[in-house]
């Protein structure tokens, strides 16, 4: 099961979150990519981020932060936030990000994560935002009546290969996450499902990998040092 740090940047900074509230925000650190790099340096080879900033624009923000982190060697890199273009998508990828996230654009507009996946294949993953069973979208402050599973079998049906799946009531809460739905999940042949929001305890990342999930996003317990990221790699 692959481990993927979360640096979350909102204003230049590395931050969390509470439920994904941005009036409930903690900084961590000033420097994002000081952060990426001592992830790296305790083992990591994957970094999953955020652009915080760009998610509630809907457009990038934090670019240039972004990019001086997927120009480090030996890390697959993904990324979410404000990617809503084809040319957004395109210059990421050639400044050296793995696998871009698509949020709220493959639910306001299907036919851009159609077109996007045709033409970048596994470089496009979808992050699917769930808060009470449905997705929510536009930085996690709107909530649509897209059933959040049955969204994941449409894009499953569309090829996408990944989904970053998120229960926002988790999020940044430390206690626990909802693996419940992780184990219906895991029931979708053909879709790779990263856990994401609340994941804290080490029980919990033995239980994903036995269910088979293809990845886990650790945030906040890493940054409270509730998990040491040396340990869980």
């Amino acid at each position: 099961m692959k481990i993927y740090p979360a640096i979350d940047i909102k204003g230049g900074n590395a931050v969390r979150l509470v439920q994904g509230d941005y009036d409930q925000v903690t900084v961590y650190n000033t420097s994002p990519l000081e952060v990426a790099c001592d992830f790296a340096a305790q083992g990591a080879t994957n970094l999953h981020i955020v652009d915080l900033d760009g998610a509630k624009a809907g457009k990038p923000v934090n670019t240039a932060l972004i990019k001086s982190i997927a120009a480090l060697p030996n890390l697959f890199v993904q990324l979410g936030g404000g990617i809503r273009s084809r040319d957004t998508i395109a210059e990421y990828l050639d400044a050296g990000v793995s696998r871009v996230i698509l949020g709220s654009a493959a639910v306001k507009d299907y036919a851009f994560t159609e077109a996007s996946v045709a033409e970048f294949g596994d470089a496009i993953a979808v992050g699917v935002d769930a808060k009470d069973g449905c997705v929510a979208v536009s930085g996690w402050e709107e909530v649509t009546g897209v059933d959040a599973y049955d969204f994941c079998l449409r894009l499953r049906d569309t090829g996408v290969k990944t989904v970053i799946y998120t229960d926002i009531s988790r999020d940044g809460m430390e206690m626990g996450t909802n693996m419940e739905v992780y184990r219906r999940l895991a029931e979708i042949d053909g879709l790779n499902i990263v856990a994401s929001g609340g994941v804290t305890f080490p029980k919990e990342i033995v239980a994903l990998r036995e269910l088979g999930t293809y990845g886990a996003i650790l945030g906040k317990a890493l940054y409270t040092g509730k998990l040491k990221l040396g340990d869980v790699v």
